[in-house]
């Protein structure tokens, strides 16, 4: 474990995502010199399906996806979800030209009254060797209902059907609380025309 800073769960983060706890994260000691400037361009992947629902793995990438390229400076270029647990923890089929990082999710979803008990270790993973660049773990719980997030509920529904709509809050939350911890890449004036292309 040298080669990572252990960082404690952000006060203000907690603060901020309410229920929700980020337990632990970790980001190469490395981080500022190297991956910084060289792990930009990323694919997500939620794996496996959380209760075997793909929809709700579906939710998961997608959502993260769109945070990373709202609200950092990634290049998040694919999101996919697939049902078993990885067998190759480098991730070489996600690994195609162009990306180089692997943002995987492992999430655990259970429905409980009228919201969701939700929990994820991510791991963001570098291309050119499969080691690891960040990782967090949290959980929460949340009502499925927030007048706040009914238009965002509202896209997630028609964008992936009607079964994914008592997961869209609690998911998102939890993933915003999580994703939250990542450092920020260092893009060039070529990334940032790129990420102006890719349009959300």
């Amino acid at each position: 474990m040298g080669t990572f800073k252990r960082l404690g769960p952000v006060l203000g983060l907690m603060m901020l995502a309410g229920c929700a706890t980020v337990k632990s994260q970790r980001l190469r000691a490395d981080y500022d010199t190297v991956d910084r400037k060289q792990v930009k361009r990323l694919a997500v992947v939620t794996q496996p399906f959380p209760q075997g629902q793909q929809y709700v793995g579906d939710l998961w990438s997608l959502i993260a996806r769109q945070w990373l390229n709202q609200n950092r400076d990634y290049l998040v270029k694919a999101n996919t979800s697939l049902p078993e647990r990885p067998t190759d923890a480098t991730f070489k089929d996600q690994c195609v030209e162009g990306i180089e990082g692997v943002l995987w999710l492992e999430p655990q979803v259970k429905r409980v009254g009228d919201g969701a008990e939700v929990a994820v270790k991510a791991q963001l993973l570098r291309c050119r060797d499969g080691q690891e660049v960040w990782a967090a773990e949290s959980a929460g719980s949340w009502d499925s209902t927030d007048k706040k997030y009914s238009e965002r509920k509202e896209q997630y529904v028609k964008e992936l059907g009607p079964d994914v709509e008592p997961y869209v809050v609690p998911s998102y939350k939890l993933l915003v609380a999580t994703l939250d911890t990542l450092p920020n890449p260092e893009l060039n004036e070529a990334d940032k025309d790129e990420k102006i292309d890719l349009g959300e």
